[in-house]
């Protein structure tokens, strides 16, 4: 299996399944005599962890403890390959014992098998959600050198759960609750849903989430194939649960007229200014300066306590419950690996613009 490894000069490969015994990322092209924050490090982690006690998240309890393993020395990057790594401890494989020889509807367990014949039936191995700690890891390297070495600052939040919507942004609001949405308002309304469609209905839902990238660097991307915006979205599309992505106004610019969808340009303070922001921070593939606005969507967890028609492996019919420990609503603790891909997206052209000299 290729397609393990993201990145041209910040290289992030990850490795390890669902129920293997770790799970973990290759740094390669992380520079060298860099001061690394362990504790951040690990806070990054904390945050994609399931809520206690929570009915949007799964209740598989894993510690998280992040080890780095190689790569850094008395606290600081040597410029070799860092490996870095959690270890599963609270995994139930028996859960799909019954249900290794069924296709669950909505997973990768059929596409797997259609291509290599061959599957871990075990919560998924490399295409479960699980996979996602690694990429945390290794973004949160990526955020403390890009932190740095400019004024970047990127966050996400929670603008819709089902037909629910966002209508306030107040950002100190979004880690005060467990779904991470600037709306206090909303907030309430999404949790009733969600406590509806898992207790009443043993279902899931689906969501949108919003990641904001304010002061990126200006020039960042290459016009052509390497677009920062198609390298953005190739990140976060990289993540299992995103369906569709836009950045800027996105679809709406189908239904505008260019005169309202053109960023008009002046001069303010003796710097460019533009008067609008519907590209979304780039033009032809290149940063503005402008904030980057990219919104998801998270499709439901495909887990859920309902009878779904399937197939076994030996093409017979047959009916299919997902029993286990599964989210029923992803936008939380699908933010922090959405935040992670761009930064590490944003260190690499950032590389590719700088080189490594002005680090």
């Amino acid at each position: 299996m290729s397609g393990n490894t993201f990145g041209t000069l910040f290289k992030v490969t990850t490795w390890g399944e669902s129920h293997g015994k770790a799970l973990g990322c290759i740094i390669d092209g992380c520079p060298a005599n860099f001061s690394l924050n362990e504790k951040q490090l690990q806070h990054e982690v904390d945050r994609r962890k399931p809520k206690t006690k929570s009915l949007i998240s799964t209740t598989r309890k894993e510690k998280d403890k992040v080890e780095i393993l190689s790569g850094v020395f008395e606290g600081k990057t040597l410029g070799t390959p860092i490996s870095i790594m959690v270890e599963n401890k609270d995994k139930r494989s028996k859960d799909y014992s019954k249900i290794k020889n069924t296709y669950r509807p909505g997973h990768a367990d059929i596409a797997y098998d259609l291509k290599y014949g061959f599957r871990d039936y075990r919560g998924g191995g490399r295409s479960s959600g699980r996979e996602t700690v690694s990429r945390v890891m290794a973004g949160a390297v990526a955020k403390q050198i890009l932190s740095k070495n400019t004024k970047t600052d990127i966050f996400g939040h929670t603008v819709q759960v089902g037909d629910i919507k966002a209508k306030r942004f107040t950002r100190s609001q979004i880690e005060k609750n467990e779904l991470r949405c600037a709306d206090s308002s909303a907030v309430k309304d999404m949790l009733k849903l969600i406590k509806k469609v898992r207790l009443n209905e043993g279902d899931s839902i689906g969501a949108i989430i919003e990641i904001v990238i304010k002061n990126p660097p200006i020039g960042l991307g290459q016009p052509v194939f390497d677009k920062l915006d198609a390298n953005l979205t190739k990140a976060i599309m990289s993540i299992g649960a995103i369906k569709g992505i836009e950045i800027g106004i996105g679809f709406n610019a189908a239904s505008t007229l260019g005169s309202d969808c053109n960023d008009q340009i002046t001069i303010k303070s003796k710097k460019v200014h533009f008067l609008s922001n519907n590209a979304g921070g780039t033009l032809g593939g290149i940063s503005t300066g402008q904030d980057i606005v990219i919104r998801a969507a998270v499709k439901p967890v495909p887990s859920i306590s309902k009878q779904l028609q399937s197939i076994t492996k030996n093409h017979k019919k047959t009916k299919i419950m997902t029993l286990g420990r599964h989210d029923t609503c992803l936008a939380p603790r699908i933010i922090p690996v959405a935040e992670a891909m761009p930064v590490i997206t944003l260190l690499d052209h950032y590389l590719i613009q700088t080189g490594y000299s002005n680090l």
